[in-house]
């Protein structure tokens, strides 16, 4: 079953990235790279979070940084 969503997963990125690319002009090449960059780190999140549902997100990091700072600033 994970294997489907990861099969999913790329289909959905692929798509993307034939619909998108032909728009992009030859001249952008830092739009390109942004575009392959950001395409590749969603797709392999999104593997990720497929394989390991339980990762902390981003918002328990931040909790994680920020809580001392809290703690002390209520003091």
């Amino acid at each position: 079953m994970k294997w489907g969503l990861v099969i999913a997963s790329l289909f959905i990125a692929i798509s993307m990235f034939l619909y998108q690319w032909p728009k992009l002009k030859k001249h952008q090449k830092k739009e390109k790279a942004a575009f392959l960059s950001l395409t590749f780190l969603g797709l392999f999140l999104s593997v990720l979070l497929i394989f390991f549902p339980e990762m902390p997100g981003p918002t328990q990091m931040i909790d994680w940084i920020y809580k001392p700072l809290g703690r002390l600033i209520e003091k």
